[in-house]
């Protein structure tokens, strides 16, 4: 392992040492500043620590964008918060947005296939499910597909030999009906995803528990349910934030600032190199930085490149981590031309169906707060592009628009010309879970943990929702914070 020496000058040297034992005092360079990387930031700063976050492009936020269409307030990137995760509620009470919090209406969402809306099924586990009455009534599945399922209360057990594919295993026991009409799309609007190969171990593991002990997958689904059920009480399962999710990244980095934390963007980092037993040199364009301790916080490929030299092993594995590209097309109309849309929050397409578009949100009809923000304007937006399936995405951006238009005006009627749109590219924006996603983490930790100093956190390791973000986030910062507070007294790169 290879170790630079400082080559800041001796007044940076000092700025970036800590004095006092422990955290207190003690340089930690954040490098990202999407939401784990703010949330290790605020955690870092509320604990003493002196903390600089660097952020390669000119935006904070990462994947959460507010913004505006026709003046109407609208997330760019993801609309809502898994609540019945707590971390990245709790991030935001902490923060200041606690009274912004909001459900979305309760209006159910459809499923566009088999050439018409059809209401989602209730009583599933990411499409699995656990009761079949709801399924049978939706039309969802054939006649065929449906006389397969009660097949799973009588095959022997399929067993699971460390992981599986969610696609393999589903239809193994339940028929590729249900795979490709329910467990894509749903997926799909999580991950971008493909299920015959996303890991049913990384991406639903309550449901890879249950199945490795019930012999029906039903069953096991229903017990995930029943479960789910009693930890959630009376809470919403999701919530979003008046005026945009996007709205806390921005709440976060204010409070960081107000702890002290030195935020800069625009500030590629090109090199990450240990100076000494515990030390690390953040190298920029145009300076370095000495720190006692590194959060990275980007995307894999990132981390990849600035761990090359510390840590080839982890940056192998970080280099395997493939990502999916996606678009998503916001538009906004007069509102009466869009008085005869589906009383639904929106609805997602399976791939299978061979559509443009992956999914459609009915942003003001799922959104209180949008809606009355909107006034004779209501918004909705569409999703392009999934992984192994983003040719559509080559299309320029007045193309995607009209693609949109047309499958919407198929699905649901939608004739109008939209008196805005903007067409948002997540390019490489998902990182994929496939089968041995969750050993290929356990290694790239094992490797980073023998860096004193060094924590990852991110999308790519337990999750890429919102609230599994914050809390990579989190223990990020326990993580070089218990190497801060073991090392004891003495200054950065010591």
């Amino acid at each position: 392992m290879s170790h630079t020496h400082s080559r800041t000058d001796p007044a940076a040297a000092r700025e970036a040492a800590g004095p006092a034992a422990g955290p207190a005092g003690r340089h930690v360079v954040v490098i990202g500043g999407g939401i784990a990387g703010l949330a290790a930031a605020h955690r870092l700063a509320g604990s003493g620590a002196r903390v600089t976050l660097l952020e390669a492009s000119a935006r904070l936020g990462g994947k959460l964008h507010a913004d505006e269409i026709a003046g109407v307030p609208v997330d760019l990137g993801a609309e809502s918060i898994l609540a019945r995760r707590p971390e990245a509620v709790e991030l935001a009470r902490e923060v200041g947005l606690g009274d912004d919090l909001e459900p979305p209406a309760v209006l159910g969402a459809a499923l566009w296939t088999r050439g018409r809306l059809r209401p989602m099924p209730k009583g599933h586990v990411m499409g699995v499910p656990g009761d079949l009455g709801p399924l049978a009534a939706s039309g969802v599945l054939s006649a065929a597909g449906l006389a397969r399922l009660p097949l799973d209360h009588v095959l022997p057990r399929t067993g699971i030999d460390g992981d599986v594919a969610v696609g393999a295993f589903v239809a193994a026991r339940l028929g590729r009906e249900v795979v490709d009409r329910l467990v894509e799309p749903l997926l799909g609007g999580v991950y971008a995803g493909n299920a015959y190969e996303i890991s049913l171990r990384a991406a639903v593991p309550q449901l890879f528990t249950a199945a490795r002990t019930e012999r029906s997958l039903i069953t096991a689904a229903r017990a995930v349910q029943a479960r789910a059920a009693v930890a959630a009480g009376a809470g919403p399962v999701f919530n979003g934030i008046r005026g945009g999710v996007g709205r806390l990244p921005l709440a976060v980095a204010d409070a960081c600032r107000a702890a002290g934390v030195t935020i800069a963007t625009s500030a590629p980092v090109r090199e990450l190199r240990r100076t000494g037993p515990h030390g690390w040199q953040v190298r920029l364009d145009d300076r370095a930085l000495d720190a006692d301790a590194v959060v990275l916080a980007v995307p894999a490929p990132v981390a990849a490149r600035l761990l090359g030299a510390e840590s080839p092993a982890a940056a192998a594995d970080l280099g395997s981590v493939d990502y999916a590209s996606m678009a998503l097309v916001t538009m906004a109309f007069r509102r009466a031309h869009l008085d005869r849309l589906p009383r639904s929050s929106g609805f997602l397409v399976p791939p299978v169906d061979g559509r443009t578009i992956k999914a459609s949100t009915f942003s003001s009809r799922k959104w209180g707060w949008q809606d009355a923000a909107g006034g004779d304007t209501v918004v909705l937006r569409t999703s392009v592009g999934r992984h192994g399936d983003e040719g559509d995405l080559a299309w320029d951006d007045t193309d995607l628009v009209r693609l949109s238009r047309e499958d919407l005006g198929e699905a649901v009627g939608l004739r109008a010309a939209p008196v805005a749109a903007r067409v948002t590219r997540w390019d490489g924006g998902l990182p994929q879970y496939p089968v041995g996603h969750v050993d290929r983490v356990a290694r790239i930790r094992e490797q980073v943990a023998k860096l004193p100093g060094l924590a990852v956190c991110g999308a790519p390791y337990e999750g890429v929702g919102i609230p599994a973000c914050v809390g990579s986030g989190h223990r990020a910062a326990r993580e070089v914070l218990g190497t801060l507070v073991e090392r004891g007294e003495g200054g950065a790169g010591e």
